[in-house]
């Protein structure tokens, strides 16, 4: 097909967009090109709300043909965690076909450049973010996130993160100029002189396994940074979340299509139930890249076996809250409630242990003990979810039957001071809402230590006695340097705690937020200023997004030749 978006056509329209975006990573400033308001869409060829719940609503129940070569089957089977069936179909590839066929296209796509890369990603992401509405719903009904947190994570904050790693692999590759002229003087001889020629060439085929809970989110960092980096890329999804990924398969196709460029240089590898695709795929020698969130079990798995791929984890941590005093303690306690119940805890930045003192805390109310901050923060998230429509459109659904299980077993792990409850859901009687327990526990118990310190995904928090604010900091270095950690929270009006946190933080490559007690919150990060992770304990050992994310997706090849003139 003849190319339909000329060179001049993409570097014209998106540009001064990924100017933008190299300043705002530069400044780490707020920025981002893409609305998060719902009734910002509607325009300049977007959909709005209801042409969006349309488009989704066409999807169910159809098979999604994405013209890939190598198609031996149609799979699916996801289920809402809202209780619907989607009932899509997606193409199972026979990989002895497919990723041939995806490498024969990365020549072009290496010679292109890094601009016309970038651009073109920036393409695929415009197009994403004009059907923002339609993805929310998918993420929606494949997360079990409320609707609005799937469309404003699930679409603009997701296409930023992608955005801010097409702008990351950009300076990385113009840090070495395309062609050099070198000469060597060598005192009454002729000098020596060459001219070189550096071309940034990809890895290979990059394999992006994405996860249940942030499809998108998750997903895109990876996906677009090998992508700009001149790899093709097959998206692997999680059994449970295919359809996002598979919008942005099709649109990626669309857009490589109209670009001039192979469609095969992005592909979805959906599986048939129970199959399990994800380790025969990484140890192929084909995959030089591979980018997964999910399981530390599994992360450690490629890590350890995936050996002829660069490979990029985020797995799971303990993130941890010390609370040594309060200068604002009821803006303590709403922000830490609002964290504790967003999306039902069911992000990797979420905090689960909550570090006091048991002899209490100084705060601008007063002394507060032990069981009065856990018992006023139990209140405060009561409050916070009292009313079940308010409850339900932050808390979403349950994503799966192992975060449900480990909810109830966590209400036997020691006093329950705060209860979980069951909402209903009138829109969707199928979904599974429940809000969070809060438990505690001692610290100076081993019995508890083996609860606090292993990771509950879900609506879960431990409330932990510790003997002083100083076992509180030594117990979170340990907990940071065992179990890693995605975000550390802390509460301090004392310069010297807040000094000693932050030593630990900074020694333990851990992300720190201090005193939080307005609408910012420990388990929320923002694209182009904020860091996801830090690539320097057991959590993850990448960061969203940085240059070392990006950097080793391809590597620079020199070609040297006399210049002319030279015997």
């Amino acid at each position: 097909m003849a190319a339909e978006l000329t060179t001049h056509e993409l570097i014209a329209k998106h540009r001064p967009t990924l100017d933008q975006a190299l300043e705002a990573i530069r400044t780490r400033a707020y920025w981002s090109p893409h609305p998060e308001h719902p009734k910002a869409y509607g325009e300049n060829g977007s959909l709005d709300m209801a042409a969006g719940k349309a488009a989704f609503d066409a999807l169910l129940g159809t098979r999604l043909d994405l013209g890939q070569p190598g198609t031996d089957d149609w799979v699916g089977g996801e289920t809402s965690p809202y209780g619907i069936e989607l009932g899509v179909t997606y193409p199972h590839a026979d990989l002895d076909e497919l990723l041939p066929a995806m490498k024969a296209g990365q020549r072009a796509w290496r010679d292109a450049g890094a601009e016309m890369r970038a651009v073109v990603c920036l393409e695929i992401l415009r197009r994403i973010s004009d059907r923002t509405h339609e993805f929310a719903h998918a993420v929606m009904h494949t997360s079990g996130q409320a609707f609005m947190m799937a469309f404003q994570a699930g679409g603009p904050h997701a296409q930023d993160r992608g955005l801010e790693a097409v702008a990351y692999a950009y300076v990385e590759q113009v840090r070495t100029p395309d062609t050099a002229e070198w000469t060597k003087p060598q005192g009454k001889r002729d000098p020596l002189a060459l001219t070189k020629q550096f071309t940034p060439v990809p890895r290979g085929i990059s394999l992006m396994i994405g996860c249940n809970t942030f499809p998108t989110w998750n997903g895109y960092p990876g996906l677009f940074a090998s992508l700009a980096t001149g790899n093709a890329v097959l998206v692997k999804p999680h059994p449970r979340a295919v359809l996002p990924l598979a919008l942005t398969v099709q649109v990626a196709r669309q857009v490589l299509t109209e670009s001039g460029f192979d469609p095969n240089l992005v592909a979805l590898a959906a599986e048939r139930p129970g199959e399990g695709i994800a380790k025969a795929l990484a140890t192929r020698p084909e995959i030089r890249i591979i980018d997964y969130t999910g399981s530390t079990a599994f992360g450690d798995w490629l890590e350890a076996n995936a050996r002829q791929a660069q490979v990029y984890t985020e797995k799971a941590g303990v993130n941890t809250v010390l609370v040594d005093s309060a200068a604002n303690y009821k803006g303590m306690l709403s922000n830490l409630a609002f964290s504790l119940s967003l999306y039902s805890g069911q992000m990797c930045t979420t905090p689960q242990n909550l570090l006091i003192p048991r002899d209490g805390i100084r705060t601008d109310e007063g002394p507060k003990t032990f069981d009065e901050v856990v018992a006023d923060l139990a209140r405060a998230v009561d409050g916070l979810l009292g009313d079940d429509a308010r409850a339900n459109a932050l808390l979403g659904a349950i994503v799966n039957p192992d975060v449900k299980a480990r909810l109830e077993a966590a209400a036997g792990l020691g006093e329950v001071a705060l209860a979980s409850r069951e909402i209903s859901n009138p829109e969707f009687p199928g979904a599974v809402v429940r809000t969070p327990v809060i438990v505690k526990l001692d610290g100076a118990k081993p019995d508890d230590e083996a609860a606090y310190m292993s990771e509950c995904f879900g609506p879960v928090s431990f409330a932990v006695a510790v003997d002083s604010t100083a076992d509180g900091v030594e117990l979170l270095r340990r907990t940071i340097r065992e179990k890693g950690a995605m975000t550390v929270g802390a509460y301090t009006s004392d310069t010297e705690v807040e000094d000693t946190i932050q030593e630990v933080c900074l020694e333990e490559a851990a992300q720190l937020s201090l005193n939080l007690t307005g609408g910012v919150y420990v388990n929320q990060t923002a694209a182009f200023s904020d860091f996801h992770g830090s690539g320097g304990n057991p959590a993850a050992n990448a960061a969203l997004c940085d240059g070392a994310f990006v950097a080793n997706r391809f590597r620079v090849v020199e070609v040297r030749r006399e210049s002319e003139g030279q015997a």
